[in-house]
């Protein structure tokens, strides 16, 4: 089955999932985020076929979360190097983990503990507004179209009534 595309959609939330999308991507990223570099210690780690670790690496290259760096010349082998832009999504899988741990922990708690080495304190993720730093709840959320909303579908957007 074709998967739909969503980069050119004009929402933040389809182009992201048009990259972490598939159920093994997020999963790669966490263990990047652990410290995994080499393909072959993502393999062992994951249990997860050459092939499709192959792909969902490569992907993650040529959108740019990691960097290939060759460290061995014969034979000649690569680390896959978190860029800025992969680092970034670590707030994104830190969010995923606390929803996780609230509601799908079988009353068992965190099966990973995140140590906040600056506060010395485990911690878990919590979105906030980056004005007034207060949680970003549902509640007290509207939405508007934004300067990227392209413009021939404006008229479109407001006439859902979901857009001031």
């Amino acid at each position: 089955m074709r998967r739909t595309r969503f980069a050119r959609w004009p929402c933040s939330i389809a182009r992201a999932v048009d990259i972490l999308g598939d159920w093994w991507t997020p999963i790669v990223l966490r263990e990047a985020f652990y410290g995994v570099r080499r393909f072959d210690d993502f393999q062992r780690s994951l249990k997860l076929s050459r092939n499709v670790l192959a792909q969902r690496l490569a992907r993650l290259v040529e959108e740019g979360l990691f960097d290939r760096v060759q460290y061995a010349e014969r034979p000649a082998r690569f680390e896959y190097v978190l860029t800025e832009k992969g680092k970034d999504l670590f707030g994104v899988l830190q969010a995923m983990s606390a929803w996780g741990d609230r509601w799908l922990d079988d009353g068992k708690g965190a099966p990973i503990l995140f140590h906040h080495t600056t506060c010395d304190l485990d911690a878990r993720a919590e979105v906030t507004c980056d004005q007034c730093h207060e949680p970003l709840r549902l509640e007290a959320i509207r939405t508007r179209l934004g300067p990227g909303h392209p413009e021939r579908l404006r008229e479109r957007a407001v006439a859902t009534g979901r857009f001031g």
